[in-house]
């Protein structure tokens, strides 16, 4: 799993600044940033990471479990929770290890 999550990382990297502009950002920390896309738009991504549907699912659902985590970390839990009955997450990383682990320890394994 988190050699899926890096190769969705390097993908999404590149990207931020048009996420920030195209996307509503639900959060911000020093090492990661949190958008809301339409449903459907991991499809987009997967063309890019290449994979399999179900490699494509997992990581997916790794952006989502860390962002209803967030939620919980910042007492947003049921905002976080709303805003994905609409919206997939999109989590980036501000650097690599950012992408995968932060201070509290691995968050997508």
């Amino acid at each position: 799993m988190p050699e899926l999550l890096e190769r969705a990382q390097t993908v999404l990297a590149p990207k931020r600044d048009r996420y920030r502009r195209e996307h509503e950002r639900l959060h911000a920390t020093a090492d990661r940033d949190v958008f809301l896309v339409d449903h459907g738009h991991w499809t987009e991504i997967g063309a890019a990471v290449g994979g399999s549907d179900r490699e494509l699912s997992a990581i997916r659902r790794a952006h989502e479990e860390q962002c209803l985590r967030l939620g919980r970390r910042t007492g947003r839990e049921s905002e976080f929770e709303t805003a994905l009955e609409i919206r997939d997450p999109v989590v980036i990383g501000t650097s690599g290890s950012e992408a995968r682990s932060d201070r509290h320890g691995s968050d997508f394994e």
